[in-house]
């Protein structure tokens, strides 16, 4: 399958580093979780929300309440990446999203899908770690009530 979807909310690009593989030089399967948890914050920060100030000023965070991810293809030391973030469920405590890696071509597009999955994060508050609504300016800006 060749070139990404169009309706992405947002791409995080990243290289694979040593640290990210295992002895056979191949992107170690829980790094896919990282690399998806890095897009999803990143595509928070655009969205003008930075997780630290979150949990300082609302007493809230996210967690990963469940995964379900499909490996297609392996990344390898030095391959370029790009993580794709699409929002699917809007709720009051929690969201889904599906994310994609892809491996970038020569030419800096996306060649080659590596990985797809299922995130689902509720939000807890930070002292208790029970459920809790996600702050209002954050559901606000993603249309949810």
């Amino acid at each position: 399958m060749s070139g990404a979807p169009d309706s992405i909310d947002y791409r995080h690009r990243l290289r694979v580093y040593w640290e990210d593989t295992d002895a056979g030089g191949v992107v170690f399967y829980a790094n896919y979780l990282k690399f998806f948890e890095r897009a999803r914050t990143e595509w928070l920060r655009a969205l003008g929300f930075e997780q630290q100030a979150m949990r300082e000023q609302d007493g809230a965070i996210f967690v990963v309440s469940s995964t379900a991810v499909n490996y297609l293809a392996p990344a390898r030391l030095d391959d370029q990446l790009e993580v794709t973030v699409q929002l699917r469920e809007r709720g009051r405590a929690s969201l889904a999203f599906h994310q994609q890696a892809w491996r970038l071509g020569a030419d800096g597009a996306p060649a080659l899908m590596l990985a797809e999955g299922t995130i689902r994060i509720g939000c807890v508050d930070a002292g208790t770690i029970r459920p809790r609504r996600i702050p209002t300016p954050v559901l606000d800006r993603l249309g949810a009530g």
